[in-house]
């Protein structure tokens, strides 16, 4: 069988990439910044072609034809009903992570996140001013989940905003159904916000599992939910910078688009471009990338599994792997595994130094030198 658009090999060097920069000139195999090496699909680089090909990039509204699209598709995955009013379109997810703490905040409150997460998650809030409360996760069988009961227990009367992500990362866990209930429930009793971070919605891995919105159980928690999603992570199209923020009580969305207001910059109109041709035309390619990922992550989890010193648990979402390498006991795990010639994300950075993540949002034959490296590495570590 010939190899498909995923198994070709792009060189991404001297293209000025975070991914590939960073180990410029150095036999490492870059699987750390959550970017794929696919090609985005062919719907999106014909439709950039043509918004260039125009010749004109001034000053861009937000096309009325993307936010219907938008609507169209939260309606018919999850049921969920929402206006064009409704929408905030970001340059970036991140900036959405910090506009959360500064708009559902005020200085000296509290806002609470579950550790390991995504590090802007434990930065945002130091640089909005406002005290980080940190939660535990907590593993259940082999699915890492937040503790409800340690969240229950932190909640003070200072308390506003928990920053909440779903799918998880790092780990790839989905929350089900019943699960975002509790939470909500948690939510609703404590007079709570909450900032929903979904990127990852459309990267769901384990089949027959499904993506469910916090902010789409019920009018109440929608009213108190901020909704950040994009299609940058789905078609590798995170250059682009487009996100978008979902906020259905219109007081809580006057005070997010007040503090954005002068200060974060609209989405630039090739980002529009990408973003209305990936979801317009971009479903059948996803769903071919996700059984291309599906095998990844299978063969990644069989062969970290087999390495001694090293857990990886079932991924559900993402193209993200959380590497347990605490078994082989490691001065410097990110340092050893650069040695090694793979570049992988410090748990550290996640808030929890026993782990490292790694990208599998690549073509095979890169995942398999990388994973060749690892076992190669820690078996001239450990003792015989």
């Amino acid at each position: 069988m010939p190899p498909t658009d995923f198994d070709r090999l792009i060189d991404r060097r001297d293209t000025a990439s975070q991914k590939w920069e960073k180990y410029r000139d150095r036999e490492i195999l870059p699987m750390w910044v959550a970017d794929t090496d696919f090609m985005a699909p062919q719907a999106v680089l014909r439709a950039l072609h043509e918004r260039v090909d125009h010749g004109v990039f001034g000053y861009t509204n937000t096309p009325a034809a993307l936010n219907a699209q938008v609507i169209e598709r939260m309606q018919r995955l999850y049921g969920w009903q929402i206006e064009a009013d409704d929408l905030t379109w970001l340059p970036g997810l991140v900036c959405g992570l910090h506009l959360a703490c500064r708009a559902a905040t005020e200085p000296g409150q509290a806002v609470m996140s579950a550790q390991p997460i995504y590090p802007p998650f434990l930065s945002a809030p130091r640089l909005s001013e406002r005290e980080l409360v940190t939660l535990p996760m907590t593993r259940h069988g082999q699915r890492t989940l937040i503790d409800f009961e340690a969240l229950e227990a932190a909640i003070t009367p200072t308390t506003r905003l928990l920053l909440f992500c779903n799918p998880h990362n790092p780990g790839g866990t989905l929350y089900r159904r019943e699960e975002l209930e509790q939470l909500a429930a948690q939510i609703e009793k404590h007079d709570l916000l909450v900032c929903s971070d979904e990127i990852h919605c459309d990267l769901i891995l384990e089949p027959g599992l499904t993506h469910t919105p916090l902010a789409s159980l019920s009018p109440e928690i929608s009213k108190r939910c901020i909704t950040l999603m994009a299609p940058s992570k789905t078609y590798n199209i995170a250059g682009l910078g487009c996100s978008f923020a979902i906020i259905q009580d219109p007081q809580l969305r006057r005070r997010f688009q007040r503090v954005r207001k002068g200060i974060v910059p609209d989405v630039n109109l090739l980002g529009y471009t990408a973003a209305q041709a990936a979801y317009a035309d971009g479903d059948e390619w996803n769903r071919a990338q996700l059984d291309y990922l599906r095998g990844n992550r299978d063969y990644l989890v069989e062969e970290i599994n087999s390495i001694p010193g090293l857990r990886l648990d079932p991924i559900e979402a993402t193209y993200l792997a959380w590497i347990d390498v605490s078994g082989a006991k490691l001065e410097n795990p990110a340092h050893f595994f650069e040695d090694a010639g793979v570049g992988l994300s410090p748990g550290r950075d996640f808030g929890d130094d026993r782990f490292m993540r790694l990208n599998f949002g690549c073509p095979r034959a890169l995942l398999e030198e990388a994973v060749s490296r690892i076992r190669r590495a820690l078996l001239n570590h450990l003792p015989a």
